[in-house]
């Protein structure tokens, strides 16, 4: 019996922005083993996994569970823990981390270990809020402990080894419009609702992810045009994506 692969889940108006930021950037990669940290519930990860020889790690059992059935049916694999407690495999040609490491306290280590699943040779791609002056309720509510200011993550990226280093701003103008409403909202929830960091972490991966397929279509058209916009301006935006390679021993 065939297998029938599902639709990746809908993306959110941000992750939408950001994926097309990364998807390009996949493709001319074009790794055959990928290690996802952080995979949430999946959305990215049943994007990537297809066709490819993909491992996503999630801690939450929640959101590990709905990544599973989002990217198996791509081929994936899904296990639920951190990064020291499983077993990683073969070196990846590429490891990524999409708004992960900004809930990291310590995020050069978090960084040293993530490099260590990757071959020599191989990248680093990861995706994490812009810009430090920036940050307000909503990263609070995401249990976020910063934001960052480009030149600040690529050199924690040199810092931790890696080389060709390159990091790209994203989401202008819509990202200011989307961050404003979520501050506004998340700043009731946290008088409402005071919670600890490590509660706001897990929770923030089963959030903000489209309902339906029909809101996901309805928001991949309202966030069209915005999508192209935002290649016109590269210098200023709400999120990052960096990418760097780890040297090869000579």
């Amino acid at each position: 019996m065939t297998r029938t692969r599902l639709s990746p889940p809908p993306l959110a108006p941000r992750a939408l922005l950001r994926w097309s930021v990364v998807e390009p950037s996949i493709r001319a990669i074009s790794p055959e083993r990928v290690v996802e940290f952080g995979c949430g519930q999946g959305a990215f990860g049943a994007r990537v996994a297809v066709g490819r020889d993909y491992l996503g790690v999630e801690p939450d059992p929640r959101s590990a569970g709905r990544a599973a059935a989002a990217i198996e049916p791509a081929g994936g694999r899904v296990v639920n823990g951190f990064p020291s407690e499983v077993d990683l495999g073969d070196p990846a040609d590429l490891v990524c981390a999409f708004e992960v490491l900004e809930h990291i306290e310590d995020d050069a280590a978090a960084l040293d270990e993530w490099i260590t699943a990757v071959r020599p040779g191989g990248r680093v791609m990861i995706s994490v809020p812009a810009y430090a002056d920036r940050f307000g309720p909503s990263d609070v509510r995401s249990g976020h402990f910063r934001r960052y200011d480009p030149d600040h993550l690529r050199r924690l990226f040199e810092r931790a080894g890696l080389v060709d280093v390159d990091v790209v701003v994203y989401a202008w103008p819509l990202g200011y419009l989307l961050e404003a409403v979520r501050n506004r909202r998340d700043r009731r929830f946290l008088d409402e609702n005071p919670s600890d960091i490590e509660e706001l972490t897990a929770a923030s991966g089963r959030t903000g992810q489209p309902g339906s397929r029909w809101l996901g279509l309805a928001i991949r058209i309202g966030t069209a045009p915005f999508v192209l916009l935002q290649a016109l301006n590269r210098r200023t935006g709400t999120g990052l994506v960096a990418v760097g390679t780890r040297p090869v021993a000579e």
